[in-house]
């Protein structure tokens, strides 16, 4: 008799629901909202490692599955025809994929694409960054960037029925 876990976006919760069946395409409503359609999550006992994420660990979390996926679209196309020895369109890549998926650069961030573009040489650039912390890289989503992070999800002790 399985039980399978299920993740609301919108609450940030997991949910456990036991059916009597294996049943593996079946999706059910978050119990709390009651319109968002869940996302079936792996187990901890089954996920490598043996847990959850640790904070971080998924930095873009809570950004629209859709928009991400359309960028991500965009992205591949893209990158099948980048050369890969010019940085110059590495740069113009990944300014394309910031504006797809809403993404904005911190100063840091900014300051180590545009020295790329002028020319100056990548791996130096990249070194230099290794320091940054993360409100240099990205702006955080307070000050109208987008979420880096998500608080780690609650989990709802109820046991649902998975019809």
């Amino acid at each position: 008799m399985p039980i399978y876990e299920f993740y609301c976006h919108r609450c940030n919760t997991i949910f456990n629901f036991f059916t009597s069946t294996i049943n593996t395409d079946k999706v059910p409503r978050c119990p709390r909202c009651k319109r968002v359609k869940l996302k079936r999550q792996m187990s901890i006992f089954s996920s490598p490692k043996g847990g959850g994420d640790e904070e971080g660990d998924l930095p873009f979390r809570d950004m629209d599955e859709s928009r991400m996926e359309q960028a991500m679209n965009m992205l591949m196309g893209e990158a099948e025809k980048l050369d890969e020895n010019d940085p110059k369109a590495q740069v113009s890549l990944m300014r394309k994929l910031a504006d797809a998926t809403g993404l904005k650069f911190g100063p840091g961030m900014e300051d180590a694409l545009r020295r790329i573009e002028a020319g100056e040489d990548p791996d130096q650039v990249g070194e230099e960054m290794e320091n940054l912390d993360e409100d240099e890289l990205f702006v955080p989503k307070d000050k109208g960037g987008i979420a880096l992070k998500q608080p780690k999800p609650k989990v709802d002790d109820k046991l649902y029925y998975l019809d």
